[in-house]
């Protein structure tokens, strides 16, 4: 293995679990998030040359960028659904109902992504306009609608369940 294969594989074994964690938050699927994380590695490899200087954040871009572009996508609308309709689920789980993840996916794609990289990674919101590409208002007035749309969403969780 060259030096610059060797580079690669050190930084995706330090950072593999950090950008999954990151991809999981923007997708809410664990699955899908392994997926992402690989396509956005295979992107970084390609130009490893070039993002030598700050390979993560250019990583954090290319999975941000990943996970906004495949959601557009017309077949991501398609949801398996468990258990099946046509049978009946043999016990109610409390838990999963108010499950955040749920709320953050129904946030849209850019919201999302400004939520997880702002609050999540905890990344300045320079950094996070720098990624998503747009202002710095942008991400401040995405992280707001984001962050309103979440108390939103548990709260009529919360209420659904009393």
């Amino acid at each position: 293995m060259g030096d610059r294969d060797l580079e690669f594989a050190e930084f995706v074994d330090a950072n593999a679990a950090r950008l999954r964690r990151t991809a999981y938050l923007l997708c809410g699927d664990w699955h899908r998030a392994e997926d992402l994380v690989q396509v956005a590695f295979l992107k970084v490899y390609k130009s490893w040359s070039k993002v030598s200087a700050s390979p993560l954040g250019y990583a954090r871009q290319t999975l941000t960028n990943t996970v906004i572009d495949e959601s557009r996508r017309f077949w991501r609308n398609e949801r398996p659904t468990y258990p099946l309709p046509d049978t009946v689920s043999a016990s109610y789980d409390q838990d999963a109902s108010m499950d955040l993840r749920r709320a953050m996916a129904a946030l849209p794609p850019r919201q999302r992504a400004a939520v997880v990289l702002r609050y999540w990674d905890d990344l300045p919101i320079a950094e996070v306009a720098r990624l998503l590409d747009c202002t710095e208002g942008t991400v401040k007035s995405q992280c707001a609608k984001g962050l309103a749309a979440l108390r939103g969403l548990v709260a009529d969780q919360l209420e659904g369940h009393r």
